[in-house]
């Protein structure tokens, strides 16, 4: 049998060797090309700045609500809700809509098999009752619902956390990385992404940038 690769003719006068240690050169950077292009589709990057946050009504982590997000932006569609969103709310529901019809915004969202993830939620914990004005909440992204139940509880986060089972708001936020927490103004206005942990003295910054002013 020829070693030659069928269909990829040697150029004339190149060693056998030579010409295979080429061929796989070539093949490596075509792989690398590609699987960075893939990995960087994947990544977090939340919602683009300026666009209105995507609409979302999902149960309480608490609650004994049992479904699927509702992700719907009109009547009838099928698995993404059969009403909107904005209009399925509840003592049960976490409703995004509600929270940017009262303020700014500040979402979290985190897996509870990262241990970054919730540490991120403590230090939210710690800053949000300086910043009144602001609507803090957090999402858990599938995994177990009640090792959620028990994280909120054992940790006393006092902020709403939402439970989304099948991980549509993953995709719809552009999660890939935890923790992610997307900042909005009122009425739903992204107006950043913060992307993995944050510190203390960050999170007083952004809040604070959100934080409306005083009457």
């Amino acid at each position: 049998m020829s070693g030659r690769t069928p269909g990829v003719p040697r150029p004339a006068g190149a060693s056998r060797y030579g010409w295979f240690l080429g061929v796989v050169l070539f093949l490596a950077i075509a792989y690398i090309t590609i699987n960075t292009a893939t990995t960087e589709r994947s990544s977090s990057t939340g919602p683009e700045r300026g666009t209105p946050m995507p609409p979302f009504a999902v149960p309480l982590a608490l609650s004994g609500l049992d479904g699927d997000a509702n992700v719907a932006v009109k009547r009838g569609q099928g698995g993404a809700g059969a009403r909107p969103a904005c209009e399925v709310r509840g003592a049960q529901i976490l409703n995004v809509c509600q929270l940017w019809e009262r303020g700014p915004v500040a979402l979290a969202f985190f897996a509870i098999r990262g241990g970054a993830c919730e540490d991120q939620l403590d230090r939210l914990q710690a800053v949000r009752d300086e910043f009144p004005g602001v609507q803090v909440a957090a999402v858990a992204i599938r995994g177990d619902r009640n090792k959620v139940r028990r994280d909120v509880r054992a940790r006393g986060w006092r902020f709403p956390v939402g439970y989304d089972r099948d991980g549509a708001l993953a995709n719809l936020y552009g999660v890939a990385v935890c923790p992610q927490m997307t900042l909005a103004e009122r009425g739903g206005k992204v107006r950043r992404n913060l992307i993995g942990e944050v510190s203390v003295a960050r999170l007083r910054r952004e809040l604070g940038a959100l934080q409306p002013p005083s009457k």
